[in-house]
């Protein structure tokens, strides 16, 4: 064990409060909406930090901080792309989903919205819909589960194999015991942990090597080009980067937040919060892995571990410059992290195979209690199957969070934007986006991918061509078919009436 006795105890404590939140959620949990939406109760700030917690994986103080460490500045155009993104997200998104899905047979999952949305009786975009899911949040999952392993690696001296199933029993408890209410509330204290570490960090980074000035002349030296925010990237490496933000608009795990808020009244406040709060985590990564350049560059003595991994550039960081007690409080933020993401989507695979599986199309007459206990056994065999893809101790999370995010961002983020904006959107148009849009993704990144050296136009990020297309889809598959029915047209106008009386 290469953990001191502070850090065990902190992160005990950590764990045990989860546990107790845990418990909490399933004291509050009564029926199925409880445990899927937490019975659309959550407020501004819970909503907020809830959606950035779930949202920010262990790629925002591994990933991120790992890419900018090794490549410098030009790394920081993927924070761009992501406060972009999220803010249209909050802007166009949340609101008009609240109150969609709400009108709409108060849907409690995506797969719900869409098939109420669309008026879809043969339930073929409500299959469509859980499969996606179900394909790349496993990908998601298994990028967490990675995560959670490189921590307890690196803390705890644990082999690989053995960190997977700690750091995933770790989470997988209070989302078994607790549902959406537990995964909401210790997303926010997450949160908050999470921006706690990502302030204090880079600035005690930049205080060891005498200031922001001192630490530049030492990168200027050490790697002249990281300060290049451009450096070696064309501009179809730089529109990939921001590209990301495309992505927030098909995220599941970030809509439900969404469709929980307590009402539209929550949403502008949430907004301001949660952009707050995105953006100077996002900072702060990108500080810790670019100072990192020049704190490790002077002590080659101890960057062995950061220069065989980029991504533990925070762990190592940390541990090096705060006394334990407080670097056990600090790493605690990294648990968080992946606990955070990695219980919004076992929760969202679970309410997937729940709602939209077993209830329709298995046992119709399912109870609360029985689909809530059937939801549960859910979430323990997708993280199962989560470790199971994980097993590879090479694995990359930035890599794997980037094919998930881009098969979601292409197959829904058209879906979700249009059907929220466009009342001509038909049934036909969203299965047909779907598809192509998830197809798009895996076979550009299964086949595309290997070649991008001989064909260049396969390094664009995979969620671009799988927009482009999904969209196009969408409209062109609506338009050929028969306009939507009066009581969707209806709807869509009583939607945009009640988003503008709110001034959305």
């Amino acid at each position: 064990m290469t953990a001191n006795l502070p850090t065990l105890v902190t992160f005990a404590i950590y764990l045990i409060g989860m546990l107790l939140i845990g418990w909490m959620g399933y004291r509050a949990t009564t029926n199925l909406s409880d445990y899927i939406l937490g019975g659309r109760s959550l407020g501004s700030v819970v909503t907020a930090l809830s959606a950035g917690a779930s949202d920010m994986s262990g790629w925002l103080l591994m990933g991120l901080p790992g890419a900018v460490f090794l490549s410098g500045l030009s790394e920081a155009w993927i924070a761009v792309g992501l406060c972009m993104g999220a803010w249209l997200n909050w802007r166009f998104v949340a609101a008009r989903l609240r109150v969609y899905t709400e009108k709409v047979g108060n849907a409690l999952t995506l797969p719900d919205y869409f098939t109420n949305r669309f008026e879809d009786t043969s339930s073929l975009l409500r299959i469509v819909t859980a499969v996606v899911i179900l394909v790349f949040f496993t990908i998601y999952c298994a990028s967490g589960v990675v995560a959670g392993a490189r921590l307890f690696e690196s803390m705890f001296g644990m082999d690989y194999q053995t960190a997977l199933w700690v750091g995933a029993l770790a989470t997988m408890a209070y989302v078994f015991i607790g549902g959406f209410l537990a995964v909401s509330w210790t997303d926010t204290i997450q949160a908050a942990l999470m921006i706690t570490a990502l302030i204090l960090a880079p600035l005690m980074v930049i205080y060891a090597d005498g200031g922001v000035a001192a630490s530049a002349a030492v990168i200027e030296v050490t790697r002249p080009g990281a300060f290049d925010m451009v450096g070696k990237l064309d501009v179809v490496a730089i529109v990939s980067l921001l590209a990301w933000g495309l992505g927030y608009f098909g995220q599941p795990h970030i809509l439900v937040r969404f469709m929980a808020a307590e009402s539209i009244k929550t949403i502008p406040k949430a907004r301001r919060i949660g952009m707050s709060w995105m953006m100077l985590c996002l900072g702060g990564a990108v500080a810790v892995g670019f100072f990192g350049i020049a704190f490790f560059g002077q002590r080659p003595d101890v960057a062995g571990m950061v220069n065989a991994n980029e991504e533990t550039v925070f762990l190592e960081a940390v541990k090096l410059l705060f006394n334990p007690w407080i670097a056990g409080v600090l790493l605690a933020a990294v648990l968080a992290a992946v606990m955070s993401t990695l219980s919004c989507q076992l929760l969202v695979c679970s309410s997937a195979l729940t709602q939209d599986i077993y209830k329709t199309f298995l046992h119709k007459t399912a109870s609360d209690k029985q689909l809530v206990w059937f939801g549960r056994a859910m979430v323990f065999a997708i993280a199962v199957i989560a470790i199971v893809i994980a097993q590879d101790p090479k694995s990359m999370v930035l890599g794997m969070v980037s094919y998930a995010w881009a098969g979601f961002g292409a197959a829904f983020g058209p879906i979700v934007l249009l059907s929220l904006l466009w009342s001509r959107m038909t049934r036909n148009g969203a299965l047909a986006g779907m598809i192509v849009g998830a197809v798009t993704v895996l076979l550009w990144k299964m086949y595309g991918v290997p070649h991008k050296e001989v064909y260049p136009i396969f390094r664009m990020y995979e969620i671009i061509p799988g927009f482009v297309l999904s969209s196009i889809s969408v409209v062109v598959f609506s338009l050929l078919g028969k306009a939507p029915s009066s009581r969707m047209q209806q709807m869509h106008a009583e939607v945009e009436q009640e988003v503008a009386l709110h001034g959305q």
